[in-house]
Order: C-alpha cells, then structure tokens, then sequence
C-alpha cells in the first residue's frame, strides 16, 4: 500500500470515529430510548457536541473529494513527495479541524479547513500536470 492510501485510511478512520463523542453526548443528554428514536422536542445537546456534529458532517463531505483525489491519483500512478505530503498535511488539518471545532477555536478551525482545501487543490495540480 502506498503512503498515500495509508493517509487515505487514516483521514477515512478518523472521519468513521467523529461522530463517537457527540453521540455519547447525546445518550448521556437524552437518554437512550430518546437517542435511538426519533424525538418530537429532544433536549438540547451540549455546545461542543452540536459543533463536533457539524466538524463530522463537515469531515464527510471533505472526504469525497480527497478519496477521489487519492484514488485517481494511485490509479494513475502520481505518487511522489507532493502528494505524499498534501495527504499527510490534510490528515493531520483534519484533526485539527476536528479538535478545534469542538472546542470552538474559530480562527485554527478555519485555517485548518482552508489548509485541507489546499491540499486537495495541490493533489489536482499533481494530476493534471
């Protein structure tokens, strides 16, 4: 396996873990006849549940676009010290963005967010160059 796909299954893991907390939170708030159900008027979740909700949900729609990126760059045979260090740098922003969402730290949320973007953005560059 490529460095890569390992990025790859890292930022993928990380994504499949996110919604752990919030859920716990939610279980925790609610109860879990509430949680699994489908409730008219939940009690409301703790802040820095409802912003790692948003951070996972955000982690998704991100990670179709870089598992693409990946996948077509591998496909294609582009692996070389640019894409390598765009899947690190994004794996590790994403954990940032993760954490800081959570704790509600505005501007290390963004930059780690507007770093991702460029990560995707350099592993365009690598495959369309």
């Amino acid at each position: 396996m490529t460095p890569e796909l390992t990025y790859l299954t890292l930022a993928a893991t990380l994504t499949a873990l996110l919604w752990v907390p919030y859920i716990l939170n939610t279980i925790a708030v609610q109860g879990l006849t509430t949680a699994v159900g489908y409730p008219t008027d939940p009690k409301p979740l703790a802040p820095w549940a409802v912003r790692l909700k948003a951070a996972h949900y955000n982690a998704v729609e991100n990670l179709v676009v870089f598992a693409a990126l990946v996948l077509i760059a591998h496909l294609a045979g582009i692996s070389n010290q640019m894409t390598l260090l765009a899947c690190q740098v994004y794996f590790w922003v994403r954990l940032v963005h993760a954490l800081s969402y959570g704790l509600a730290i505005p501007w290390v949320r963004t930059f780690a967010f507007a770093a991702g973007f460029l990560c995707q953005m350099a592993l365009v560059w690598q495959i369309l160059a």
